[in-house]
């Protein structure tokens, strides 16, 4: 790939510029020009502290790669529904995938927070555990909606948490247990419901150019979707990049993967995955050990980053480190 400078420190490309697509994870309905910039402004921070200054026009105004966000919310929650609430029911293995994601996050929540430190924080994690275990020991008995219900009550009481509950969109338990459950209705590979899935890596997908250069930066969910639309994908992917993966969450997400074995898809030549120590959502660096390479060797190259604030799981927080910003440009101006 050739570029040129021009007047002012504008780089200019000589041949084709590479796609670079975005891929979000759970929430409600996305404005994807707004977020689009969004990455781009959190992904230009980044590429400062990477100490690549000179290229933010670049890539901020679309010369350096053509962007696009790949938005797939409307799916799971449709436009001018009421009050942004996610469309379609959960059925009982949704919500043993729901629960699964809780205990793994409260898994996470207990590292940070142990019981024996007698913390508020502490207290609410346990309080909320001892909930989880009930909803799950009596979940034979619950009735018709009543485990989803009460799993609902654990996420109320997760909310209790500064860290969730001033750090992220969830203004109620319902919405919080409703925008994780995604993660479940993605992976529902039951009759109609495998629809769903199909439909949201369409979107990833559309579009797409498999003669040109392709860089994927996915987030949460997105890196489940990723996962898959890669491993459908016939083009090249110079590099793929993972952001808060719950890729790795044994039984809750990995086993439900498609294909399985899961391995690294067979387009991918490089393969980053960053993870907070503070994103009580991602699997950690298990991922590049349960995750086999591709046959080309390919595997995931596992780091930590560390944020500022109390809630890490968002894209942007992951896109303004240095460590996160520097591959990604070096894929773009190789």
């Amino acid at each position: 790939m050739v570029f040129v400078l021009q007047g002012r420190g504008r780089l200019m490309m000589a041949t084709a510029k590479p796609q670079l697509v975005f891929v979000h994870g759970i929430g409600g309905l996305r404005n994807a020009q707004a977020e689009q910039q969004q990455w781009l402004r959190a992904l230009a921070t980044g590429v400062r502290a990477a100490g690549r200054a000179e290229l933010v026009s670049a890539l901020t105004q679309g010369w350096l790669a053509e962007p696009r966000f790949a938005d797939y919310s409307d799916l799971f929650t449709p436009r001018g529904g009421q009050g942004g609430a996610p469309s379609g029911e959960l059925d009982p293995s949704d919500e043993q995938v729901l629960s699964g994601l809780l205990e793994a996050m409260m898994d996470e929540l207990t590292e940070q927070y142990p019981p024996d430190t007698d913390t508020r924080d502490a207290r609410v994690i346990e309080q909320a555990r001892h909930q989880l275990d009930a909803v799950s020991s009596g979940s034979h008995a619950q009735g018709v909606g009543g485990f989803g219900r009460r799993l609902v009550g654990v996420t109320t009481t997760l909310l209790q948490l500064p860290g969730l509950r001033q750090g992220t969109q969830w203004l109620n338990g319902q919405a919080f247990a409703m925008h994780l459950s995604q993660v479940a209705r993605y992976l529902n590979r039951h009759g109609d419901k495998a629809a769903l899935g199909a439909a949201v890596r369409s979107r990833v997908l559309e579009g797409l150019d498999p003669a040109r250069p392709l860089i994927v930066v996915s987030h949460s969910l997105g890196t489940i979707v990723a996962y898959e639309a890669l491993h459908e994908y016939e083009g090249s992917v110079a590099l793929w990049v993972t952001l808060g993966s719950p890729l790795a969450l044994g039984g809750v997400v990995l086993q439900r993967l498609v294909p399985r074995p899961p391995s690294c898809p067979e387009g991918v030549g490089v393969w980053h995955n960053f993870w907070d120590r503070n994103d009580v959502v991602v699997g950690r660096p298990r991922l590049a050990e349960w995750i086999a390479p591709s046959s080309q060797g390919v595997r995931a190259q596992t780091a930590p980053v560390k944020s500022r604030g109390v809630w890490t799981h968002t894209a942007t927080k992951y896109l303004e480190h240095a460590e996160v910003a520097r591959p990604i440009v070096e894929a773009l101006v190789p």
